[in-house]
């Protein structure tokens, strides 16, 4: 369907005022305008917004910043409302912060716990629709939580929130992976490719994805590491422990490259969380 000219130039004015997609998506509806309509200029306005993004220009935040814990001190640790974090390594080009001590032993029991009826074979984003598909390139088992679905979802989700200093509404539910022998997540960027078509629609729930964390769960006897091939960094999966790390543009010069390597011996969990430029819905 053709957007609307009267619809999609009130959005374009709106976009430029500073309001965001689901905010404009929301009212338009209201107005009485159709849901076909409102998707495809939505799609085309975005689109538009998107040409800056393929020439590598920073992603524009709701906070005018990006999601960070405070190291301007070197802190060994940080101490957030319930708990206090280890911080072990750090790199400054792309911004990684490895994390111990994020999440205590129960948590990752509990997370697993609730998880493992739910979980169903690892979906990619298709690039072409914007929906999922399931991809050779993962496959591990998967699935998501609703953010807040659970206490112990949303105590986790607020405190990397305090962490990372990034609002709580600005992160999609915790995803939760289960990696078997052989299970592996080949190098991939988390962002979202501004040249496929299927973006557009992607961006209307919240924008770009600026961060990933990922918490690890269970601790396999061998294998799991998560690789960073650009900088030559390997973690180790080591339970109650995580990854941080941002991305300011969807470009490969962020260096964010990254993935899990095969699973030699034992089971690796983790829990996935990705932050957004806004509010994600």
């Amino acid at each position: 369907m053709n957007a609307n000219p009267d619809l999609l130039k009130w959005l374009n004015e709106c976009l430029a005022r500073g309001h965001s997609p689901q905010t404009l998506t929301a009212s338009a509806l209201q107005t009485g305008w159709h849901p076909d309509l409102v998707r495809a200029a939505m799609a085309e306005a975005v689109g538009t917004e998107l040409v800056a993004h393929r020439a590598g220009a920073p992603v524009t935040t709701s906070t005018g910043a990006m999601p960070g814990p405070d190291l301007s001190q070197s802190p060994t640790f940080i101490d957030t409302h319930d708990r206090r974090v280890e911080v072990w390594t750090v790199v400054k080009h792309p911004r990684v912060v490895v994390f111990g001590n994020l999440l205590s032993m129960e948590e990752c029991d509990s997370l697993i716990e609730l998880a493992s009826p739910k979980l169903v074979r690892s979906m990619t984003v298709d690039n072409l629709t914007g929906g999922d598909e399931v991809n050779s390139a993962r496959t591990s088992d998967g699935m998501f939580f609703s953010r807040a679905e659970h206490p112990v979802v949303e105590r986790v989700e607020r405190r990397l929130a305090e962490l990372l200093q990034w609002p709580f509404e600005n992160g999609e539910g915790l995803q939760v992976l289960r990696y078997r022998h052989g299970a592996q997540y080949v190098p991939h960027y988390d962002y979202f490719d501004p040249a496929q078509p299927g973006t557009p629609r992607i961006l209307l729930r919240g924008g770009q994805r600026v961060a990933t964390v990922v918490m690890y769960l269970r601790t396999p006897e061998r294998g799991g590491a998560t690789i960073f091939p650009d900088i030559g960094l390997e973690v180790a999966p080591i339970k109650g422990s995580a990854v941080f790390f941002t991305y300011d543009r969807p470009h490969p010069d962020t260096k964010t490259l990254h993935g899990g390597m095969p699973v030699t011996l034992g089971e690796k969990y983790v829990a996935t969380k990705w932050l957004r430029e806004r509010e994600f819905l």
